[in-house]
Protein backbone atom coordinates (compact mmCIF):
# COMPACT_ATOMS: atom_id res chain seq x y z
CA UNK A 1 0.00 0.00 0.00
CA UNK A 2 2.83 2.39 0.89
CA UNK A 3 4.43 1.74 -2.48
CA UNK A 4 1.13 2.45 -4.25
CA UNK A 5 0.78 5.77 -2.43
CA UNK A 6 4.37 6.75 -3.24
CA UNK A 7 3.97 5.79 -6.88
CA UNK A 8 0.80 7.86 -7.16
CA UNK A 9 2.47 10.79 -5.37
CA UNK A 10 5.34 10.60 -7.87
CA UNK A 11 2.80 10.71 -10.70
CA UNK A 12 1.19 13.81 -9.16
CA UNK A 13 4.56 15.54 -8.81
CA UNK A 14 5.49 14.74 -12.42
CA UNK A 15 2.15 16.08 -13.64
CA UNK A 16 2.72 19.33 -11.74
CA UNK A 17 6.34 19.68 -12.89
CA UNK A 18 5.28 19.22 -16.51
CA UNK A 19 3.50 22.55 -16.24
CA UNK A 20 5.18 25.92 -16.71
CA UNK A 21 7.97 26.27 -14.10
CA UNK A 22 7.34 28.88 -11.43
CA UNK A 23 10.26 30.92 -12.78
CA UNK A 24 8.40 31.47 -16.04
CA UNK A 25 5.88 34.21 -15.43
CA UNK A 26 2.97 35.55 -17.48
CA UNK A 27 1.73 38.15 -14.97
CA UNK A 28 -2.05 37.94 -14.56
CA UNK A 29 -4.63 36.70 -12.07
CA UNK A 30 -6.94 35.65 -14.88
CA UNK A 31 -6.01 31.96 -14.87
CA UNK A 32 -6.00 31.40 -11.11
CA UNK A 33 -9.19 33.45 -10.69
CA UNK A 34 -11.01 31.29 -13.25
CA UNK A 35 -9.72 28.11 -11.61
CA UNK A 36 -10.71 29.26 -8.12
CA UNK A 37 -14.16 30.20 -9.40
CA UNK A 38 -14.61 26.74 -10.97
CA UNK A 39 -13.59 25.15 -7.66
CA UNK A 40 -16.19 27.18 -5.77
CA UNK A 41 -13.74 29.77 -4.36
CA UNK A 42 -12.46 27.60 -1.48
CA UNK A 43 -9.93 30.30 -0.54
CA UNK A 44 -12.81 32.51 0.61
CA UNK A 45 -14.17 29.94 3.06
CA UNK A 46 -11.68 30.74 5.84
CA UNK A 47 -9.93 33.89 7.18
CA UNK A 48 -6.48 34.56 5.74
CA UNK A 49 -3.18 36.30 6.44
CA UNK A 50 -1.08 37.26 3.41
CA UNK A 51 2.71 37.80 3.46
CA UNK A 52 4.81 39.54 0.81
CA UNK A 53 8.24 41.21 0.73
CA UNK A 54 11.71 40.35 -0.56
CA UNK A 55 13.42 38.56 2.32
CA UNK A 56 12.10 37.00 5.50
CA UNK A 57 8.74 35.98 4.01
CA UNK A 58 9.02 32.27 4.67
CA UNK A 59 10.31 32.65 8.22
CA UNK A 60 7.66 35.24 9.08
CA UNK A 61 4.99 32.97 7.60
CA UNK A 62 6.24 30.05 9.68
CA UNK A 63 6.30 32.19 12.84
CA UNK A 64 2.73 33.37 12.25
CA UNK A 65 1.71 29.75 11.78
CA UNK A 66 3.44 28.68 15.00
CA UNK A 67 1.77 31.46 16.99
CA UNK A 68 -1.70 30.77 15.60
CA UNK A 69 -1.37 27.04 16.27
CA UNK A 70 -0.20 27.65 19.84
CA UNK A 71 -3.29 29.83 20.32
CA UNK A 72 -5.45 26.84 19.46
CA UNK A 73 -6.26 27.62 15.82
CA UNK A 74 -6.21 25.00 13.08
CA UNK A 75 -3.72 26.39 10.58
CA UNK A 76 -2.96 26.04 6.90
CA UNK A 77 0.36 27.43 5.65
CA UNK A 78 1.40 27.91 2.04
CA UNK A 79 5.06 28.74 1.34
CA UNK A 80 7.49 28.54 -1.56
CA UNK A 81 9.84 27.38 -2.83
CA UNK A 82 10.40 24.10 -1.00
CA UNK A 83 13.73 22.81 0.26
CA UNK A 84 13.46 19.03 -0.11
CA UNK A 85 9.88 17.95 -0.87
CA UNK A 86 7.04 19.71 -2.67
CA UNK A 87 4.77 18.56 0.17
CA UNK A 88 6.46 21.20 2.37
CA UNK A 89 4.66 23.96 0.48
CA UNK A 90 1.28 23.02 1.93
CA UNK A 91 1.33 22.55 5.70
CA UNK A 92 -1.57 21.82 8.02
CA UNK A 93 -1.20 22.42 11.75
CA UNK A 94 2.52 23.00 11.22
CA UNK A 95 3.29 19.76 9.37
CA UNK A 96 3.59 19.12 5.62
CA UNK A 97 0.45 17.78 4.00
CA UNK A 98 0.37 13.97 3.93
CA UNK A 99 0.96 12.16 0.64
CA UNK A 100 -2.65 10.95 0.80
CA UNK A 101 -3.87 14.50 1.37
CA UNK A 102 -1.90 15.83 -1.59
CA UNK A 103 -3.16 13.03 -3.85
CA UNK A 104 -6.78 13.66 -2.82
CA UNK A 105 -6.46 17.41 -3.41
CA UNK A 106 -4.85 16.86 -6.80
CA UNK A 107 -7.55 14.38 -7.84
CA UNK A 108 -10.16 16.98 -6.87
CA UNK A 109 -8.72 19.76 -9.01
CA UNK A 110 -7.10 17.86 -11.90
CA UNK A 111 -10.11 18.01 -14.29
CA UNK A 112 -10.40 21.74 -13.66
CA UNK A 113 -6.72 22.32 -14.44
CA UNK A 114 -7.27 20.84 -17.89
CA UNK A 115 -10.44 22.87 -18.37
CA UNK A 116 -8.72 26.16 -17.53
CA UNK A 117 -5.79 25.19 -19.78
CA UNK A 118 -8.22 24.74 -22.69
CA UNK A 119 -9.66 28.22 -22.22
CA UNK A 120 -6.49 30.25 -21.71
CA UNK A 121 -3.71 31.38 -24.03
CA UNK A 122 -1.13 30.14 -21.49
CA UNK A 123 -1.63 27.02 -19.41
CA UNK A 124 -1.64 27.08 -15.63
CA UNK A 125 1.86 27.02 -14.16
CA UNK A 126 3.28 24.74 -11.47
CA UNK A 127 2.93 27.56 -8.94
CA UNK A 128 -0.67 28.34 -9.89
CA UNK A 129 -1.59 24.66 -9.56
CA UNK A 130 0.14 24.42 -6.16
CA UNK A 131 -1.68 27.54 -4.99
CA UNK A 132 -5.03 26.02 -5.99
CA UNK A 133 -4.10 22.79 -4.23
CA UNK A 134 -3.53 24.73 -1.01
CA UNK A 135 -6.91 26.47 -1.36
CA UNK A 136 -8.66 23.11 -1.60
CA UNK A 137 -6.60 21.32 1.06
CA UNK A 138 -7.24 24.04 3.63
CA UNK A 139 -10.97 24.09 2.90
CA UNK A 140 -11.21 20.31 3.16
CA UNK A 141 -9.38 20.12 6.49
CA UNK A 142 -10.89 22.71 7.39
CA UNK A 143 -8.56 25.39 8.80
CA UNK A 144 -9.36 28.33 11.05
CA UNK A 145 -6.78 30.46 9.27
CA UNK A 146 -4.97 30.22 5.94
CA UNK A 147 -1.49 31.77 5.98
CA UNK A 148 -0.20 32.48 2.48
CA UNK A 149 3.26 33.56 1.39
CA UNK A 150 3.46 35.31 -1.98
CA UNK A 151 5.60 33.56 -4.55
CA UNK A 152 6.73 36.70 -6.35
CA UNK A 153 5.59 40.30 -6.21
CA UNK A 154 2.06 40.67 -4.91
CA UNK A 155 -0.42 42.37 -7.20
CA UNK A 156 -0.50 39.55 -9.77
CA UNK A 157 0.85 36.74 -7.60
CA UNK A 158 -1.43 33.70 -7.71
CA UNK A 159 -2.05 33.92 -3.97
CA UNK A 160 -3.65 37.34 -4.42
CA UNK A 161 -7.14 35.97 -5.09
CA UNK A 162 -7.51 35.58 -1.33
CA UNK A 163 -9.14 38.39 0.66
CA UNK A 164 -6.71 38.77 3.51
CA UNK A 165 -7.83 40.16 6.84
CA UNK A 166 -4.19 41.03 7.53
CA UNK A 167 -1.50 41.77 4.93
CA UNK A 168 2.15 41.58 6.01
CA UNK A 169 5.07 43.20 4.23
CA UNK A 170 8.58 42.01 5.15
CA UNK A 171 11.58 44.18 4.13
CA UNK A 172 11.63 45.00 0.42
CA UNK A 173 14.86 44.87 -1.58
CA UNK A 174 16.07 44.21 -5.11
CA UNK A 175 15.15 40.83 -6.59
CA UNK A 176 13.22 39.50 -9.62
CA UNK A 177 13.80 42.88 -11.23
CA UNK A 178 12.99 41.57 -14.72
CA UNK A 179 9.39 41.20 -13.52
CA UNK A 180 9.03 43.69 -10.67
CA UNK A 181 11.00 46.69 -11.90
CA UNK A 182 14.47 48.15 -11.36
CA UNK A 183 13.69 50.59 -8.52
CA UNK A 184 12.42 50.08 -4.99
CA UNK A 185 9.46 52.29 -5.87
CA UNK A 186 8.39 50.00 -8.74
CA UNK A 187 9.03 46.82 -6.77
CA UNK A 188 7.12 48.14 -3.77
CA UNK A 189 4.19 49.20 -5.93
CA UNK A 190 3.78 45.65 -7.21
CA UNK A 191 4.14 44.11 -3.76
CA UNK A 192 1.68 46.59 -2.22
CA UNK A 193 -1.03 44.99 -4.35
CA UNK A 194 -1.74 42.51 -1.54
CA UNK A 195 -3.09 45.27 0.74
CA UNK A 196 -6.87 44.95 0.83
CA UNK A 197 -9.68 47.44 1.38
CA UNK A 198 -10.24 48.16 5.07
CA UNK A 199 -7.76 45.50 6.23
CA UNK A 200 -4.68 45.71 8.43
CA UNK A 201 -1.26 46.14 6.82
CA UNK A 202 1.63 45.07 9.07
CA UNK A 203 4.77 46.69 7.69
CA UNK A 204 8.27 45.64 8.70
CA UNK A 205 10.96 48.31 8.67
CA UNK A 206 11.47 49.56 5.09
CA UNK A 207 13.70 51.81 3.04
CA UNK A 208 12.18 55.27 2.62
CA UNK A 209 11.11 54.71 -1.01
CA UNK A 210 9.26 51.54 -0.07
CA UNK A 211 7.67 53.03 3.03
CA UNK A 212 6.29 55.92 0.99
CA UNK A 213 4.67 53.58 -1.55
CA UNK A 214 3.21 51.31 1.12
CA UNK A 215 1.73 54.16 3.16
CA UNK A 216 0.18 55.63 0.02
CA UNK A 217 -1.39 52.27 -0.76
CA UNK A 218 -2.77 52.01 2.77
CA UNK A 219 -4.39 55.42 2.34
CA UNK A 220 -5.89 54.43 -1.02
CA UNK A 221 -7.34 51.22 0.43
CA UNK A 222 -8.38 52.69 3.80
CA UNK A 223 -6.15 50.04 5.35
CA UNK A 224 -4.75 50.44 8.85
CA UNK A 225 -0.92 50.50 8.84
CA UNK A 226 0.89 48.74 11.67
CA UNK A 227 4.52 49.84 11.36
CA UNK A 228 7.67 48.39 12.88
CA UNK A 229 9.35 51.07 14.97
CA UNK A 230 6.07 52.91 15.54
CA UNK A 231 3.17 50.59 16.41
CA UNK A 232 5.45 47.67 17.34
CA UNK A 233 9.17 47.04 17.80
CA UNK A 234 11.93 44.85 19.18
CA UNK A 235 12.74 46.51 22.51
CA UNK A 236 15.70 44.40 23.51
CA UNK A 237 17.75 41.63 22.01
CA UNK A 238 20.59 39.61 23.48
CA UNK A 239 22.43 36.53 22.27
CA UNK A 240 21.63 33.20 23.91
CA UNK A 241 22.86 29.67 23.46
CA UNK A 242 21.13 28.36 20.33
CA UNK A 243 19.45 31.64 19.43
CA UNK A 244 18.49 34.91 21.10
CA UNK A 245 16.46 36.37 23.96
CA UNK A 246 13.95 39.07 23.02
CA UNK A 247 11.68 41.68 24.47
CA UNK A 248 9.01 42.77 21.99
CA UNK A 249 6.56 45.64 22.21
CA UNK A 250 3.54 44.45 20.32
CA UNK A 251 0.62 46.54 19.16
CA UNK A 252 -1.39 45.78 22.30
CA UNK A 253 1.09 44.46 24.85
CA UNK A 254 4.70 43.91 25.82
CA UNK A 255 6.26 40.45 25.75
CA UNK A 256 9.48 39.80 27.67
CA UNK A 257 11.89 36.88 28.07
CA UNK A 258 11.12 35.38 24.65
CA UNK A 259 13.63 32.75 23.58
CA UNK A 260 13.86 32.50 19.79
CA UNK A 261 15.98 29.57 18.55
CA UNK A 262 16.90 31.43 15.35
CA UNK A 263 20.02 33.47 14.67
CA UNK A 264 20.23 37.06 13.49
CA UNK A 265 18.81 40.51 14.15
CA UNK A 266 16.59 40.07 11.09
CA UNK A 267 14.96 37.05 12.72
CA UNK A 268 14.11 39.15 15.78
CA UNK A 269 12.41 41.61 13.45
CA UNK A 270 10.56 38.76 11.71
CA UNK A 271 9.33 37.55 15.11
CA UNK A 272 8.06 41.00 16.06
CA UNK A 273 6.27 41.35 12.71
CA UNK A 274 4.66 37.93 13.09
CA UNK A 275 3.54 38.79 16.62
CA UNK A 276 1.98 42.08 15.52
CA UNK A 277 0.17 40.33 12.66
CA UNK A 278 -1.35 37.72 14.97
CA UNK A 279 -2.35 40.36 17.54
CA UNK A 280 -4.46 42.23 15.01
CA UNK A 281 -5.75 39.04 13.41
CA UNK A 282 -7.14 37.39 16.55
CA UNK A 283 -9.15 40.38 17.71
CA UNK A 284 -6.88 43.38 18.14
CA UNK A 285 -5.77 42.39 21.62
CA UNK A 286 -2.78 41.44 23.74
CA UNK A 287 -1.88 37.76 23.54
CA UNK A 288 -1.15 35.50 26.49
CA UNK A 289 2.56 35.96 27.21
CA UNK A 290 3.18 32.35 28.17
CA UNK A 291 1.62 31.15 24.91
CA UNK A 292 3.81 33.57 22.93
CA UNK A 293 6.95 32.35 24.72
CA UNK A 294 5.96 28.73 24.16
CA UNK A 295 5.28 29.30 20.47
CA UNK A 296 8.51 31.13 19.71
CA UNK A 297 10.58 28.61 21.65
CA UNK A 298 9.37 25.98 19.15
CA UNK A 299 10.13 28.12 16.09
CA UNK A 300 12.05 26.60 13.20
CA UNK A 301 13.17 28.02 9.88
CA UNK A 302 14.92 25.31 7.84
CA UNK A 303 17.61 26.55 5.51
CA UNK A 304 17.88 29.95 7.20
CA UNK A 305 21.26 30.16 8.95
CA UNK A 306 20.60 26.59 10.02
CA UNK A 307 23.29 24.52 11.72
CA UNK A 308 22.97 21.08 10.15
CA UNK A 309 26.19 19.39 11.25
CA UNK A 310 28.81 19.48 14.01
CA UNK A 311 32.50 18.56 13.71
CA UNK A 312 32.87 20.50 11.61
CA UNK A 313 30.08 23.02 12.02
CA UNK A 314 28.11 23.25 8.77
CA UNK A 315 25.62 26.08 8.28
CA UNK A 316 23.25 26.38 5.33
CA UNK A 317 21.48 29.57 4.35
CA UNK A 318 19.15 30.19 1.44
CA UNK A 319 20.37 33.75 0.78
CA UNK A 320 19.94 34.28 -2.96
CA UNK A 321 20.29 38.04 -3.32
CA UNK A 322 22.50 40.76 -1.80
CA UNK A 323 19.75 41.81 0.64
CA UNK A 324 19.68 38.29 2.09
CA UNK A 325 23.47 38.04 2.02
CA UNK A 326 23.73 41.22 4.14
CA UNK A 327 21.66 39.57 6.88
CA UNK A 328 23.78 36.43 6.61
CA UNK A 329 27.03 38.39 6.87
CA UNK A 330 25.84 40.33 9.92
CA UNK A 331 24.57 37.21 11.65
CA UNK A 332 27.75 35.18 11.10
CA UNK A 333 30.10 38.01 12.07
CA UNK A 334 28.12 39.14 15.14
CA UNK A 335 26.82 35.87 16.58
CA UNK A 336 29.45 33.23 15.83
CA UNK A 337 33.13 33.00 16.71
CA UNK A 338 34.68 30.88 13.98
CA UNK A 339 38.43 30.96 13.41
CA UNK A 340 37.81 30.47 9.68
CA UNK A 341 34.92 29.84 7.31
CA UNK A 342 35.05 27.84 4.09
CA UNK A 343 32.25 28.98 1.82
CA UNK A 344 30.41 26.82 -0.70
CA UNK A 345 28.40 29.09 -2.98
CA UNK A 346 26.07 27.94 -5.76
CA UNK A 347 23.81 30.76 -7.00
CA UNK A 348 21.44 31.01 -9.94
CA UNK A 349 22.56 32.75 -13.13
CA UNK A 350 19.74 35.32 -13.05
CA UNK A 351 20.73 36.70 -9.63
CA UNK A 352 23.10 39.50 -8.61
CA UNK A 353 26.02 37.12 -8.12
CA UNK A 354 28.59 39.91 -7.72
CA UNK A 355 26.48 41.45 -4.96
CA UNK A 356 26.22 38.11 -3.14
CA UNK A 357 29.99 37.56 -3.37
CA UNK A 358 30.75 41.07 -2.12
CA UNK A 359 28.64 40.54 0.99
CA UNK A 360 30.14 37.09 1.64
CA UNK A 361 33.78 38.10 1.13
CA UNK A 362 34.39 39.56 4.64
CA UNK A 363 33.25 36.38 6.40
CA UNK A 364 34.67 33.65 4.14
CA UNK A 365 38.35 32.73 4.42
CA UNK A 366 38.08 30.86 1.13
CA UNK A 367 35.25 29.96 -1.21
CA UNK A 368 34.39 27.04 -3.46
CA UNK A 369 32.00 27.93 -6.27
CA UNK A 370 29.83 25.16 -7.63
CA UNK A 371 26.49 24.34 -9.24
CA UNK A 372 23.25 22.93 -7.90
CA UNK A 373 21.07 20.69 -10.09
CA UNK A 374 18.86 23.48 -11.46
CA UNK A 375 19.04 24.37 -15.14
CA UNK A 376 19.17 27.98 -13.90
CA UNK A 377 22.44 27.44 -12.05
CA UNK A 378 25.18 29.93 -12.92
CA UNK A 379 27.82 28.61 -15.39
CA UNK A 380 30.86 27.47 -13.45
CA UNK A 381 33.47 29.31 -15.52
CA UNK A 382 31.63 32.62 -15.15
CA UNK A 383 31.07 31.97 -11.47
CA UNK A 384 34.76 31.29 -10.88
CA UNK A 385 35.74 34.47 -12.71
CA UNK A 386 33.30 36.56 -10.69
CA UNK A 387 34.52 35.03 -7.44
CA UNK A 388 38.16 35.71 -8.30
CA UNK A 389 37.31 39.36 -8.96
CA UNK A 390 35.99 39.66 -5.39
CA UNK A 391 38.05 37.15 -3.36
CA UNK A 392 41.29 37.02 -5.37
CA UNK A 393 42.63 33.87 -7.09
CA UNK A 394 44.28 32.37 -3.98
CA UNK A 395 40.98 32.10 -2.09
CA UNK A 396 38.84 30.57 -4.87
CA UNK A 397 38.36 26.99 -6.01
CA UNK A 398 35.59 25.33 -8.01
CA UNK A 399 33.74 22.02 -8.29
CA UNK A 400 31.29 20.83 -10.92
CA UNK A 401 29.10 19.05 -8.38
CA UNK A 402 27.63 20.59 -5.22
CA UNK A 403 27.96 17.47 -3.09
CA UNK A 404 31.63 17.08 -4.02
CA UNK A 405 32.24 20.72 -3.08
CA UNK A 406 30.56 20.19 0.29
CA UNK A 407 32.51 17.00 1.02
CA UNK A 408 35.82 18.66 0.20
CA UNK A 409 34.98 21.76 2.28
CA UNK A 410 34.04 19.61 5.28
CA UNK A 411 37.25 17.62 4.98
CA UNK A 412 39.32 20.82 4.77
CA UNK A 413 37.56 22.21 7.84
CA UNK A 414 38.17 19.01 9.83
CA UNK A 415 41.85 19.07 8.86
CA UNK A 416 42.26 22.72 9.85
CA UNK A 417 40.53 22.08 13.16
CA UNK A 418 42.74 19.06 13.88
CA UNK A 419 45.99 20.82 12.98
CA UNK A 420 45.30 24.20 14.57
CA UNK A 421 42.83 23.14 17.27
CA UNK A 422 40.58 25.76 15.71
CA UNK A 423 36.91 26.27 14.97
CA UNK A 424 36.65 26.33 11.19
CA UNK A 425 33.13 26.08 9.79
CA UNK A 426 31.56 25.43 6.41
CA UNK A 427 28.93 27.89 5.13
CA UNK A 428 26.76 26.78 2.19
CA UNK A 429 24.65 29.42 0.46
CA UNK A 430 23.58 30.98 -2.86
CA UNK A 431 19.98 29.83 -3.44
CA UNK A 432 17.04 27.96 -1.95
CA UNK A 433 17.76 25.03 -4.28
CA UNK A 434 21.35 24.93 -3.03
CA UNK A 435 20.17 24.99 0.59
CA UNK A 436 17.69 22.18 -0.03
CA UNK A 437 20.14 19.93 -1.85
CA UNK A 438 22.82 20.59 0.77
CA UNK A 439 20.35 19.79 3.55
CA UNK A 440 19.46 16.46 1.93
CA UNK A 441 23.11 15.57 1.39
CA UNK A 442 24.14 16.38 4.98
CA UNK A 443 21.19 14.34 6.22
CA UNK A 444 22.35 11.38 4.13
CA UNK A 445 25.84 11.67 5.62
CA UNK A 446 24.36 11.48 9.11
CA UNK A 447 22.32 8.45 8.11
CA UNK A 448 25.38 6.67 6.73
CA UNK A 449 27.34 7.36 9.89
CA UNK A 450 24.88 5.52 12.13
Amino acid sequence: MADQVQNRLDEVERALLNRWPETRIAPTLERIALLADMLGSPQLSYPTIHIAGTNGKTTTTRLIDTLCFELGLRTGRFTSPHLESFLERISINGSPISPEGMIAAFDDISPYLDLVDSRMENKLSFFEAMTALSFVAFAEFPVDVGIFECGMGGEWDSTNVIRADVSVMTPIGFDHMQYLGDTLTKISATKSGIIKEGAFAVLARQEQESATVLMKKCAEMSATPIREGIEYSVLQRSLAVGGQLLSIRGVYGQYDDIFLPLHGEHQASNAATALAAVEVFVGEKELDGDLVRSAFAKATSPGRCEIVHRNPTVIIDAAHNPHGAVSLRKTISEEFDFTAIIGVVAPMADKDVDGIFEECEPIMSRVTVTRNSSHRAAPLDELRGQAIEVFGPDRVSSHDVLTDAISEAMEQARLLNAVDDGNCAVLITGSVVTAGEARSFISSLKGNSR
